[in-house]
């Protein structure tokens, strides 16, 4: 039987649940071209299931649910109500963009949005292999069909079974390492996967193998090198305000689901996964900025910096473990969960301010086309330069921090290899610098192509101008965002 507590740790989910059922039934009756009750109800069940998700996190209480499948603890909900939050966001940006291109005919934009977070808020949860798996499958397969939304497009049909194919490629290599790992503990559960590992009474090759196909499909669905090749082509073919979509919050799921696996399962075998997350890193920095320098569409350069952001993530989930001693544990993966969600924000101004500019029959994708924007609209130039400073590390933007907070983790283990890491990570900085400055000038130093200005609805300038002001804010005072994620990282790995 299952008891009352399991219930209350999943009520959020079953919120979320609900209502994308009932909104998805009343969108039949809405006849709209903008979907207007549709998006409202949609905004109005996000902000609830965010509301609902801080409430749990604040409480500082965790739950093992339906048999230890599920759990809710402070970082799970920390992150899904960020999660929320970036859908929300989203969904603001998205929809003039997605009226203008006939992608709001049906409200399935809205209901394959709430269900692609119910996939993340599973994700987040899971405590068993099976469940992360069920989380992960129904975030893709709302995914793939986000992308190819725009039936009539070729570019996006073709983005999309791009997804698809590779998709699956690595749903098949984390579920090959999910089954070698459960026929060697013989168990599905996280938290007894640990135990039976930390035993020492189990097989270390197949251990070992099993792992490396679950870092394989771990570092698909983060866009690692060299698991990256869907990134710039998803990000590039998909419609932009699908792009966000699955650039933004399943960045955050990604996260959760690695420390669930890695850490929470497979700690005793740390020395191992760290060195491939030492490779994917280097890999991922390298690649992704030096390609993106040769890009001219911003979408494909947001793409590669995408992949060279990741790398910097996985930089500081490779330094929780210094010579068997997990002392530095919290440092590590608190700076890692602080730059995801300032990268996740800093997307989505960044990609909100494409979407500005986007209008209908022409896609605004080029950065030639951001030339003098700020003799066209000087607030939307000013909040896409404070995003480009901030994912290039310039201070005072968040992305500065989140970036110091990952290298500090590394230079603290006092490893010489972890120190050439951080050298190294410093160097593709700079060289990333160039493609993220290089908006910045062409903004405020070339001449306009169009004399057309910029204009949006209210709710789109608000949450915008909000967005922006938010990545300055928390680089300028940083003190709580980092609190709030150390403290959820220290009750996760005490529990």
């Amino acid at each position: 039987m299952i008891d009352k507590l399991s219930w209350i740790a999943v009520y959020p989910e079953i919120v979320l649940l609900v209502m994308a059922c009932v909104i998805a039934l009343t969108d039949l009756f809405v006849h709209s071209p903008r979907r207007t009750a549709t998006y409202l109800l949609t905004l109005a069940t996000l902000a609830m299931v965010a509301a609902l998700n801080a409430m749990y996190a604040l409480g500082g209480h965790t739950i093992y649910a339906f048999g230890n499948m599920l759990v809710s603890d402070a970082m799970g909900n920390w992150l899904k109500c960020f999660a929320a939050l970036a859908m929300m966001v989203t969904m603001v940006y998205a929809r003039p963009y997605a009226g203008d291109r006939e992608m709001l005919r049906g409200g399935e934009l809205f209901t394959l949005g709430m269900f692609s977070l119910l996939g993340m808020s599973v994700m987040i949860s899971g405590n068993n292999f099976l469940v992360l798996y069920m989380g992960l499958e129904l975030l893709t397969l709302s995914s793939y069909a986000l992308v190819a939304l725009r039936r009539d497009n070729a570019t996006a049909s073709e983005a999309a079974m791009k997804y698809f194919v590779l998709g699956a490629m690595a749903s098949g290599f984390l579920l090959y390492g999910m089954s070698m790992l459960y026929g060697a503990t013989g168990t599905l559960d996280v938290n007894e996967v640990f135990r039976a590992i930390a035993s020492g009474q189990i097989r270390y090759q197949v251990l070992v193998f099993g792992l490396v196909f679950v870092v394989a499909g771990l570092a698909f669905k983060l866009g690692a090198v060299p698991f990256h090749m869907w990134i710039p082509d998803v990000y590039h073919g998909a419609p932009t305000a699908i792009t966000l979509l699955i650039g933004g919050a399943p960045k955050l799921a990604a996260f959760a689901i690695c420390i669930r696996l890695l850490v929470e399962a497979l700690l005793p075998l740390a020395i191992d996964w760290q060195q491939m997350l030492a490779v994917l890193a280097v890999g991922s920095l390298l690649v992704g900025n030096l390609a993106a320098i040769a890009q001219t569409n911003i979408k494909r350069m947001l793409a590669f910096s995408t992949i060279s952001q990741m790398g910097f993530v996985l930089l500081g989930l490779m330094a929780g473990v210094v010579n068997n001693n997990i002392l530095s544990a919290a440092n590590a993966y608190s700076s890692a969960m602080f730059y995801i969600v300032t990268y996740v924000l800093t997307t989505l101004a960044s990609f909100g301010v494409v979407l500005l500019l986007a209008r209908d029959g022409f896609e605004s994708d080029e950065v030639a086309d951001f030339a003098g924007l700020n003799q066209r609209s000087p607030l939307y130039a000013a909040i896409m330069a404070i995003c480009m400073f901030s994912l290039a590390g310039i201070p005072p933007m968040v992305g500065f921090y989140a970036k110091l907070s990952v290298l500090q983790a590394l230079i603290s283990s006092g490893q010489a290899a972890y120190i050439a890491l951080s050298v190294f990570a410093v160097m593709m900085s700079l060289i990333g610098a160039f493609y993220y400055l290089r908006v910045v000038k062409v903004m405020y130093f070339d001449a306009p192509i169009t004399a057309t200005t910029v204009s949006a609805p209210l709710d789109v300038r608000a949450v915008l101008s909000v967005n922006g002001a938010l990545v300055l804010i928390l680089g300028i005072v940083p003190g709580g965002l980092m609190a709030l994620c150390a403290n959820a990282v220290v009750q996760m790995l005490r529990t």
